[in-house]
């Protein structure tokens, strides 16, 4: 009688340690989907970054072309009145 009780409480732990290998599977598989989610997030939030840091660098330079388009006016204006 004790080895069948002993057979029995030992199918019912493999079983058991079974079955948490399945969940723990599934752990590791719905990490990585997290994980991967995330980096995808946080590479569209670089990426939109980036372009927004672009097109702030555009301004930029397109305004101090126009300064200094108009710092050559004046020093050309200032060169024709010193001239009278």
């Amino acid at each position: 009688m004790k080895k069948i009780s002993f057979a029995l409480v030992g199918a019912a732990a493999l079983v058991l340690a079974a079955c948490n290998k399945g969940e723990e599977a599934n752990n590791v598989a719905e990490n990585y989907d997290n994980a991967t989610a995330e980096n995808l997030d946080t590479m569209a939030n670089n990426t939109a970054e980036a372009e927004a840091l672009g097109n702030q660098a555009n301004a930029l330079e397109n305004e101090s072309a126009a300064n200094s388009a108009d710092t050559g006016a004046n020093v050309d204006a200032n060169a024709e009145v010193n001239a009278m």
